[in-house]
């Protein structure tokens, strides 16, 4: 059994772990790949015990914990960073997801769902109406967003160890819509 639950400090090395597994296995070819070789669990999982040492991070950090295995997935959110040209400014409050990973053993067992459903709610308790989300254009994991509703809302450029990448930001309008997986229609 997985429960998504709120990360705490102790899960530190655990999200490290996911954070860069995921990244290497997600982003190969992607990124470069000396950024990816170069990256480290130690490293990674210090960055986690700081930020899970402050209550204010810990808020908007969960973790899918599978009793066997531990976290086999972390997501975290909070207020928008970089806000999309997009949107068309009736938003008021607009949250953002940071990351949202899981392990690729347990993909497609709707982790991934439950983990932005928890942020979604964590983010609308906080008094967001609009969230977005800022991934690589390339990242074949876009339309697993488009088919939770989320809305194709900007565009940019950013850096990752001298090479510039594509990214969009998806947006959601409806914290109260349920996430569910719409179906695909079946070929003609």
């Amino acid at each position: 059994m997985i429960r998504i639950r709120r990360a705490i400090r102790g899960d530190a090395a655990a999200i490290g772990r996911v954070h860069v597994e995921t990244w290497q296995s997600a982003y190969a070819g992607l990124l470069p790949d000396m950024m990816l070789a170069g990256m480290s669990d130690v490293r990674q999982s210090a960055l986690w015990a700081r930020a899970l040492s402050d209550p204010q991070e810990t808020r908007g950090v969960f973790v899918a914990d599978d009793e066997e295995m531990g976290v086999v997935g972390f997501g975290s959110c909070g207020p928008v960073r970089d806000m999309p040209e997009g949107l068309d400014g009736t938003e008021t409050r607009v949250g953002e997801v940071y990351l949202l990973y899981v392990e690729p053993d347990f993909q497609n067992q709707g982790l991934g769902r439950r983990l932005l459903d928890a942020m979604f709610r964590q983010l609308q308790a906080d008094g967001y109406d609009t969230v977005i989300l800022w991934m690589l254009a390339e990242n074949p994991t876009r339309f697993f967003y488009e088919g939770l509703g989320g809305a194709l809302v900007g565009q940019r450029t950013d850096t990752f160890a001298g090479t510039d990448v594509d990214e969009v930001a998806y947006a959601w309008r409806d914290l109260d819509a349920p996430l569910v997986r719409r179906r695909l229609a079946p070929d003609s």
